[in-house]
């Protein structure tokens, strides 16, 4: 099953609550960090690609009809060329807020690999630590300034990579009309996904650290 839709939107971007709305449109299962931490057998093969010795994409996608969210969205680039028939979604909010959430959030799970709950939470913050906090964003990540400028660079370059027929820049809050318009399919009924906000992830990491 080759990719449909590549995210190319950092997290922090609501990508759970695009993951949702691409499920509920009929482009699901949609990979996204949590299936990772939901299902240990699929880290081995995100551990060899952050540390550069796999890039066999179909492994990492295997059942997955879209991709939205770290670790894919590290490597957009890669998915476009290897899937070239899918269109990407590029989810965006403004810099500064993105910032706020993402320092509130995935910071301080980085910050505490190897102090985590189990020995697999802590497998699977080091793979994101590599992949986020060495390779994207050079160790730097209380740096506010060099973190908003990467993802600002971010944002421009796939902007100018991706043809503007097969790119939606989607603001984080748009609802369901420019998702729909842009896939071909029609608005559903029901409201548009609202998951994953800082509040639940840091409450969700403290569930985890009390089990």
């Amino acid at each position: 099953m080759a990719l449909e839709i590549i995210g190319a939107g950092f997290g922090r971007n609501a990508t759970n609550s695009l993951r949702r709305a691409l499920e509920e449109l009929g482009f699901g299962p949609c990979h996204h960090m949590f299936e990772i931490s939901e299902n240990e057998n699929l880290l081995p093969e995100w551990e060899a690609i952050a540390k550069g010795e796999s890039r066999n994409w179909d492994a990492a996608f295997e059942g997955y009809r879209s991709q939205v969210d770290w670790p894919g969205a590290a490597y957009w680039r890669e998915l476009v060329e290897y899937y070239p028939d899918a269109k990407v979604v590029l989810s965006v909010r403004p810099v500064e807020g993105w910032y706020a959430s993402f320092e509130k959030t995935i910071v301080p799970y980085i910050e505490k690999r190897g102090q985590h709950e189990t020995p697999y939470r802590n497998r699977q913050s080091e793979m994101v630590y590599e992949l986020i906090g060495h390779q994207t964003f050079g160790d730097r990540l209380r740096e506010r300034d060099h973190v908003m400028s990467i993802y600002e660079a971010h944002t421009a370059e796939v902007q100018a990579s991706v043809p503007p027929e097969k790119l939606l820049t989607y603001e984080v809050g748009s609802g369901w009309e420019p998702l729909c318009a842009f896939l071909g399919v029609d608005v559903p009924k029901t409201e548009y996904p609202n998951t994953n906000s800082t509040k639940e992830f840091q409450e969700r990491q403290k569930r985890r650290g009390s089990s």
